[in-house]
């Protein structure tokens, strides 16, 4: 991590932040269902594959030729892994490297792959975190919100983004021509990134979000969510608390350019990191608003 030079002390910071990541904790830890993990494919590659065969994204069924009703389309309101191995082995009892048939697939989007593959990566010692920001893959022009892994990759002594959702349909589907296993940093950008981008007049906030949202303000709310994740709180990618907002003009611009130099190198930044886990404006609570089901949930 050569873009952390310019501290005193690189390693130990570095380090510290590594082992944090190294075991399933809160959303990521399978609890009860911690068996299920026991025999995996060892690997990142070999866990990627084994959470597609596992998971259909909720969106993108229909081009496996899978229709989803609304009873299967709830279960991307899942939030613990946890109950989404619940779910998946009630349905098939079969060992989780058994492929499931399409239609039988666990629904979620691209944070529950993300979390899954953490999850399993980290029950096998390697270190992995969900990161929250854009997808520049998906359509021309646009980056749209998405969630892929960051492991630590032993070899090279660096940090990886796996995106574990894109399996061969996805790559031909949205004509994906890089390694989906080492995806590049301007492939996919993590919110610290794209809004010190935007900040900086480099890149149009319009490019950023989903459907009929778009701006630095839905930019802002990746933010929070990546913060979030990097401490240890993988939020659904609907999830709103804290200093999320829907108007641009009511933004904190200089509390959001603190928590972008955090996102963009958070292990340059671990105290810092720790410190936004008690402030209120970033912390989870106890409740969040789920935007997609219009109401208020405890967690």
């Amino acid at each position: 991590m050569w873009w952390l030079r310019g501290r005193r002390d690189v390693r130990e910071p570095l380090q510290m932040n590594v082992d944090r990541y190294e075991k399933p904790v809160a959303m990521s830890d399978p609890g009860r269902h911690a068996a299920l993990f026991d025999g995996l494919p060892r690997g990142p590659s070999a866990l990627a594959a084994t959470v597609q065969g596992l998971l259909i994204h909720q969106h993108i069924a229909p081009a496996y030729g899978v229709t989803l009703g609304g009873d299967r389309q709830a279960q991307s309101q899942v939030r613990a892994v946890e109950t989404m191995l619940g779910e998946i082995v009630a349905r098939d009892a079969r060992p989780l490297a058994v492929a499931r048939a399409v239609d039988q697939r666990q629904v979620g989007v691209c944070r529950h792959f993300t979390l899954l593959h953490v999850a399993m990566l980290r029950t096998q010692g390697i270190p992995a975190r969900a990161r929250c920001g854009f997808g520049a893959y998906f359509e021309a022009g646009k980056y749209i919100d998405h969630w892929v892994t960051e492991y630590w990759n032993e070899d090279r002594k660096g940090w990886v983004l796996f995106d574990s959702q894109i399996d061969d349909r996805q790559r031909e589907l949205f004509g994906i021509g890089f390694d989906a296993a080492d995806v590049p940093r301007d492939q996919f950008l993590v919110a610290g990134d794209a809004w010190s981008l935007c900040r900086a007049g480099s890149r149009d906030p319009s490019a950023f979000g989903i459907l009929d949202m778009h701006g630095l303000w839905f930019i802002a709310g990746n933010l929070v969510r990546d913060i979030g994740a990097l401490n240890n709180r993988e939020m659904l990618p609907w999830d709103v608390w804290g200093a999320m907002r829907m108007q641009d003009s009511e933004l904190d611009l200089a509390f959001f350019d603190r928590l972008a130099s955090v996102s963009r190198e958070p292990d340059a930044h671990v105290d810092e990191l720790a410190a936004l886990d008690r402030d209120e404006r970033v912390r989870v609570p106890g409740a969040v608003f789920n935007a997609v089901l219009d109401c208020v949930q405890d967690l």
